[in-house]
């Protein structure tokens, strides 16, 4: 996957300001508007934009900053008080919403990216929040250490999992910021505040999964374990069998998932467990890999736009290009991620565990009916399925219940847009009457009175914020529509959406 080169701009040149010239720079209160300026303008990006990985939502913010020591923020926060403006982090811009997007000051978190500890004893790291995880899982496998569940992609950083509530999959495991010990917490007035069960424990079970909206995550404490690989076994299943079995198949591994190919009738199961064998990774063949499984595909999927019969039919050839069953062995973190070949929309959400049988079969009765009309709507490919353990996090989807997350996807091929809207919004409704939660980083349409009944936490929340940022110096249009239940054009859903 090439990233958007408007998502990771190249660093600027480091300044001293002011971790080696305390003594010479004034605290930002103390300074002009003007040196605050001139103080910030080695970390500022002139007319820069930002696009999210897809390229679904764009925005041009008023300033663009990319700091390279945390005590330049205060610097930040204190220009955008005196002009009356938002600050909004921003990392790698894989969320697949208008969740980072801004009109006032970004902070771009690509150089605040250093490990700060190494624990391998107590098996724990702390980093800055812009740490992608590409880079944290290099670092810890050097330690003898890994991450114990990680999410489809590792394009990401560690703040930007933490602050989404990110998850892999497995019944024993939750959403990845079960895994955060501590955080350190950068409030509006520069102060930082360390967060744990132990200490201003209200921020911390915002923060976990905070929307980047209780504050900027300056460092985050991440407990590991040794390092593994991991054992996986796939294999195509049928429809009915994979419901009929589910529990079995959920519980047959540490790490199980499906994909369902709606047009097939079947799914591929994977299974993975830990292990200490040797790696045998699959064996890339440059035809069927490469020309068929990404190049094919996306052709297929671009006249697929025009010829919308032909899509079921690229599911069977993507199902078949799996093969029937395999087993591989790599580390585990090649084992959790993926390619995700093409830009995409994209929608999950969360359902109680118990539910999974009864909502995919009624998602099955609505897809084959869409299938057998002609002018049926014709989803892309996988639909996938994934499970986490419940959590006390505030706003996780998976607060208080084991969970079942279920996401699909539309792809761009060669970036062009797609139909998606209304696949989406049968989608959601289905997942809805099975008391679905929306992933946080997706795209949505829900608003406070929605979260308040599946939140118990929501106002908690609200309060949360309004303690720590009374004057919302870290709201967007997202925080503000979804959270505060604002409304007008300029926190509209599609203010940031790509023009198609």
């Amino acid at each position: 996957m090439e990233p958007n080169p408007s998502q990771s701009p190249p660093p600027p040149p480091a300044i001293d300001l002011p971790s080696t010239a305390a003594a010479s720079i004034l605290p930002p209160v103390l300074c002009s508007t003007s040196e605050l300026s001139a103080l910030l303008a080695p970390v500022t990006l002139p007319d820069a934009s930002f696009a999210n990985w897809a390229g679904t939502y764009k925005c041009r913010p008023q300033r663009t900053f990319m700091p390279t020591d945390s005590h330049q923020l205060p610097y930040i926060f204190e220009l955008a008080r005196r002009e009356r403006t938002t600050v909004r982090a921003a990392g790698a811009g894989h969320s697949p919403s208008d969740l980072a997007c801004t009109s006032g000051f970004m902070v771009r978190t690509d150089a605040l990216d250093r490990v700060l500890e190494i624990n391998v004893e107590e098996e724990y790291v702390i980093v800055q929040g812009g740490v992608s995880l590409h880079k944290l899982h290099a670092v810890l496998a050097a330690n003898g250490l890994g991450m114990s569940n990680v999410g489809s992609i590792s394009d990401q950083s560690v703040a930007g999992i933490v602050t989404t509530a990110t998850h892999g999959t497995g019944l024993d495991f939750g959403v990845i910021p079960t895994h955060v010990d501590s955080l350190e917490v950068m409030l509006p007035d520069g102060r930082v505040l360390t967060c744990s069960r132990e200490e201003n424990l209200d921020l911390f079970q915002a923060s976990r999964c905070g929307l980047g909206a209780t504050g900027f995550i300056v460092s985050i404490k991440l407990k590991v374990e040794r390092a593994f690989r991991l054992r996986e076994r796939r294999k195509v299943i049928a429809f009915d069998e994979a419901v009929r079995d589910l529990e079995k198949l959920a519980s047959s591994a540490q790490h199980a998932k499906l994909w369902w190919f709606p047009s097939t009738g079947s799914m591929r199961f994977f299974g993975a467990d830990r292990t200490y064998d040797p790696a045998t990774p699959p064996k890339p063949n440059w035809f069927w890999d490469f020309l068929v499984g990404y190049h094919l595909v996306q052709l297929a999927l671009f006249l697929g736009r025009f010829l919308p019969l032909i899509v079921p039919w690229i599911g069977h050839l993507v199902l078949a290009l799996g093969g029937q069953e395999d087993v591989v062995t790599n580390d585990s973190f090649r084992i959790f991620n993926l390619d995700c070949l093409f830009s995409q929309y994209t929608t999950e959400w969360a359902i109680p565990y118990e539910s999974t049988a009864a909502c995919l079969e009624e998602l099955r009765e609505w897809l084959d009916n869409e299938h057998a009309d002609p002018c049926g709507l014709r989803p892309h490919f996988p639909i996938e399925i994934r499970f986490s353990d419940s959590d006390d996090i505030w706003l996780s989807p998976s607060n208080g219940r084991r969970s079942c997350w279920i996401g699909i996807v539309q792809f761009k091929p060669y970036g062009v847009p797609v139909a998606y809207r209304q696949l989406f919004e049968r989608f959601e409704r289905i997942v809805s009457r099975h008391d679905g939660r929306p992933h946080w980083a997706k795209a949505h349409a829900l608003v406070p009175e929605d979260f308040k009944r599946m939140y118990p936490k929501f106002d908690d929340f609200v309060t949360v914020l309004r303690k720590y940022d009374p004057e919302g110096m870290f709201v967007n249009p997202y925080i503000r529509r979804h959270v505060f239940g604002e409304t007008g054009a300029d926190v509209a859903p599609r203010v940031y959406k790509e023009r198609a």
